[in-house]
């Protein structure tokens, strides 16, 4: 009797641990982390994201579903063609079930298309192009930490207030920087400004005299920077050297976070407004994150970083209530769930998977005001996700049509 009942408890775990390793499809979760680990965005998101989102699966308990989380990360070296190569063999070969992070809009359009073919899930934090959430989006793509909409209505909308109405644009020659000067544009004029012109430059350009000189000769108001990264402080320290803002026109540095005002310094950024999704000095909820982070990374928090962390959870979260890590089952529940994090407090999503959530409009502090170090913005507004973001339903999707 004794034996009889050891052994009917040893087939019920059995059976039970089996459940869930068939739950999980193949007796694990992996997600991979793609993103530029070695060029011009490595500190805007890079290896730091790869942390963040080890710090939500270890968050998380370290498992879902009783089985392990594994996180994988490459670098795509900001090329479409090295990201596609890696997400197919990740997808088809290394049963990786999301990829996140996807810094570089061309390279996110590229890995958003494989997974729409494959579906498969992916999660982007770290690219801007409003066309991932329009018409690129896929059931199984989701646009998380910011794109170039929310910018332009945060940084484009401060200043027009602030009589900037006349614009010139530096503008990254590739998805993300059109994006960027098209939205930032369109929002110019629909509040009355105008755009008098705009150049292009090649990704990691190191020299921006000749840009900036048709800028300062275009007698704009404001330069509008739309570009990132190590370009976007580039531009910043030349445009100093030809004596630009003290000419009287005003730089719009359209996205730059945390980690490039870091790289640049105070007393080369300060004035400065921005916009992004997260402050790490925002209140003790996002201290506490930003501290325990630095702790593993050596720097604070920007919102690609945190927002990768938000992703993961949210992943994770979605795959516990799924009660598996198949793909149609998990997108359903990232649609439906509410966003609740250090990241997307009180975010939603839309049917053409855009988190919306509150975006923050920052100005950099002077040097003579940061009290202590990393305390570089004062907050001049919350931007309700609404006011940033594009409609889902009139975001052009064919999913919300």
């Amino acid at each position: 009797m004794h034996k009889n009942l050891i052994a009917s408890v040893a087939f019920l775990l059995a059976s039970s641990t089996a459940v869930l390793a068939q739950s999980a499809t193949d007796g694990k979760v992996k997600i991979g982390i793609l993103n530029d680990q070695s060029g011009v965005y490595a500190d805007f998101g890079g290896k730091s994201s790869v942390e963040a989102a080890k710090m939500a699966v270890e968050d998380f308990g370290g498992k879902v579903l009783g089985v392990p989380v594994e996180i994988v990360d490459a670098d795509h070296q900001n090329k479409p063609d090295i990201a596609s190569n890696i997400a197919r063999q990740w997808y088809d070969t290394e049963q990786v079930d999301a990829i996140m992070e996807l810094t570089t809009s061309s390279v996110a359009l590229a890995v958003q298309a494989i997974g729409k073919e494959k579906k498969k899930i992916d999660i982007v934090t770290g690219a801007a192009t409003t066309d991932l959430t329009g018409k690129a989006c896929s059931p199984y793509g989701f646009h998380w930490a910011y794109d170039t909409h929310a910018l332009a209505v945060g940084t484009g909308g401060a200043l027009v207030k602030q009589g900037g109405d006349s614009w010139f644009f530096l503008t990254a020659d590739y998805a993300f920087g059109y994006s960027l000067e098209q939205q930032t544009s369109d929002y110019v004029k629909a509040s009355g400004g105008q755009v008098v012109g705009a150049v292009r430059h090649p990704l990691s350009t190191q020299d921006f005299s000749s840009f900036l000189l048709q800028a300062q000769s275009s007698g704009a108001k404001v330069i509008g920077l739309a570009n990132a990264g190590l370009d976007t402080s580039n531009a910043i320290k030349q445009a100093a050297e030809f004596g630009i803002t003290q000419g009287g026109q005003h730089l719009a540095a359209l996205l730059f976070t945390l980690a490039e005002v870091h790289g640049l310094g105070l007393e080369a950024a300060q004035g400065l407004t921005l916009t992004e999704g997260f402050y790490w000095n925002r209140d003790d909820e996002s201290r506490t994150f930003a501290k325990k982070f630095f702790a593993r990374t050596g720097k604070m928090p920007n919102m690609i970083h945190t927002g990768t962390y938000s992703a993961v959870t949210q992943y994770l979260k979605a795959v516990e209530k799924a009660g598996t890590d198949e793909t149609e089952a998990v997108a359903k529940q990232l649609h439906e769930m509410p966003v609740d994090d250090v990241f997307g407090r009180g975010g939603t999503v839309g049917a053409n998977g855009r988190m919306i959530h509150d975006m923050y409009l920052l100005q950099v502090k002077k040097p003579s005001e940061s009290k202590e170090p990393w305390d570089y913005f004062n907050v001049l507004a919350t931007i309700p996700g609404k006011e940033a973001y594009i409609d889902p339903a009139k975001s052009g999707c064919d999913l919300v049509k």
